[in-house]
């Protein structure tokens, strides 16, 4: 059974940075795509960046300058880290895992954590 299991912070300052990590139970991240998507309030998901099963990373366009995503292969985690935050990127935060089909096709999701970006 494959789980994923978001945590970092709920609150972060304005100018600071988000970082949040993915641990995955149940299958390696060595052998699938992982995707961090969010959802802002009263939004649609939004994908941010992807760390492949080989480990090259790419994200979405418009949090490009903004975005990291790394990982740990001993503790089977990765991990998103997004610089100088506003109050735009309160959103919930998820992690999954992208399915036998590939693409954006996720066959496993985190419960996701929820995000809040205030002073």
């Amino acid at each position: 059974q494959v789980q994923l299991q978001e945590s970092g912070p709920g609150l972060v300052k304005p100018s600071q940075t988000l970082s949040l990590t993915c641990t995955v139970s149940g299958g390696s991240i060595t052998t699938n795509n992982y995707f961090w998507i969010r959802q802002p309030p009263g939004k649609g998901l939004e994908w941010i960046g992807c760390i492949a099963s080989s480990g090259y990373t790419f994200y979405t366009p418009s949090l490009k300058s903004r975005t990291s995503i790394s990982r740990d292969t001993s503790k089977n985690q990765f991990t998103l880290q997004l610089s100088s935050v506003t109050p735009e990127d309160t959103a919930v935060y998820y992690c999954a895992r992208v399915g036998p089909q590939g693409g954006t096709q996720f066959d496993y999701w985190g419960q996701g954590t929820q995000v809040t970006v205030s002073s």
